[in-house]
């Protein structure tokens, strides 16, 4: 059986990187994109490298027949996912990229994004999608909210060390660099070639960063208490990557082994030999996160250094991997493309 697929929001990144994966698998056609300042254009004209495959042209939301799509892909911005998706047939399962439903609370909701959420009873329903840790009711859902790609990478670092009891939970910094397409296609000055090359900095310092609601609310979950960790990302000149860098108390060999022993069965989660350090090249294009373990010079501090590619795993690769699950496939589905190296 093949599933018709349907991606709202094809014009973006993380639309362009969905078609891209589709392409490839086995059991799923796309039958419609949507994007509406663009609808009209053939995907080739907005991203060449999608020459050739034969794709239909990009539409409004409102042109689609969703009768006939069994999973959409709703790459929207922020804000404008909720609306769309509150209108979409309850048969049609979705998996939403944007941070419309990562949030369960609706008060966290408006503290990191500063306004009401419009669907609240969706918001309710939605399945958080940290694959690795959320497959079983992934399975059955209807909604799944796709995590963010800086949120993705710190969790993948740090939730078995904090489930296993290994780290002072009141000790956590997460340092993150982050490729530019993290920041999407839109034009912004400071995302200007000659603003970003030879150039790099940090960006919502000091606990401004909204991805931070869902480390609040994912790691005080696990804890059973509240864990709020420090937090800055800088923007680096990359295209795209992400790389964590995590500082914990915690002796080196117990968090090593908690992290190996919790991605010992998963296919994507790669856990480097004690005292290796992986780099964002080593994943790039690929659904692959590699994580690695080193002893600090002081003792009873370690350091855990995780990467992924923002827009595969942190993003699109994810959702894909989502909707494998929702779709009764085996997740990795289309996903097992080796990284692009160099």
């Amino acid at each position: 059986m093949t599933y018709k697929i349907a991606i709202l929001g094809a014009s973006g990144y993380t639309g362009a990187e969905l078609v891209r994966l589709i392409a490839t698998h086995p059991m799923m056609e796309i039958v419609a994109l949507s994007g509406d300042r663009k609808a009209g254009m053939e995907m080739a004209e907005v991203y060449p490298h999608l020459r050739h495959m034969d794709l239909p042209a990009l539409c409004k939301i409102s042109d689609i027949d969703f009768s006939q799509v069994d999973l959409a892909f709703c790459a929207l911005p922020h804000a404008t996912s909720q609306a769309v998706i509150k209108d979409l047939p309850a048969t049609t399962k979705v998996v939403d990229l944007s941070a419309d439903f990562r949030l369960r609370d609706p008060e966290e909701y408006e503290k990191w994004y500063g306004k009401p959420h419009s669907a609240t009873d969706l918001q309710g329903e939605a399945v958080y999608g940290l694959t690795e840790f959320y497959r079983d009711e992934i399975k059955t859902a209807r909604l799944v909210a796709g995590t963010g790609c800086n949120a993705a990478t710190g969790q993948f670092v740090l939730r078995p060390l904090i489930a296993a009891g290994v780290i002072d939970l009141d000790q956590i910094i997460l340092d993150l660099k982050v490729a530019v397409s993290g920041a999407g296609r839109s034009l912004k000055e400071h995302l200007l070639f000659g603003e970003l090359e030879d150039n790099a900095f940090g960006y919502a310092v000091g606990g401004k960063h909204r991805h931070l609601g869902e480390f609040d609310q994912e790691f005080s979950k696990i804890a059973g208490r509240d864990v709020r960790i420090q937090f800055t990302p800088h923007l680096v000149p990359a295209t795209r990557g992400i790389l964590a860098t995590a500082y914990v108390q915690g002796e080196a060999g117990a968090v090593h082994y908690a992290l190996a022993e919790a991605y010992m069965n998963e296919p994507f989660i790669q856990v480097l030999p004690f005292g290796q350090t992986p780099a964002m090249k080593q994943v790039r294009g690929s659904n692959f996160c590699h994580i690695g373990v080193v002893a600090d010079r002081i003792s009873g501090r370690t350091i855990v250094i995780g990467t992924l590619d923002n827009l595969t795993k942190g993003s699109s690769g994810q959702a894909i991997q989502n909707a494998n699950l929702m779709l009764g496939l085996d997740e990795t589905t289309g996903l097992m493309n080796a990284p692009v190296y160099p």
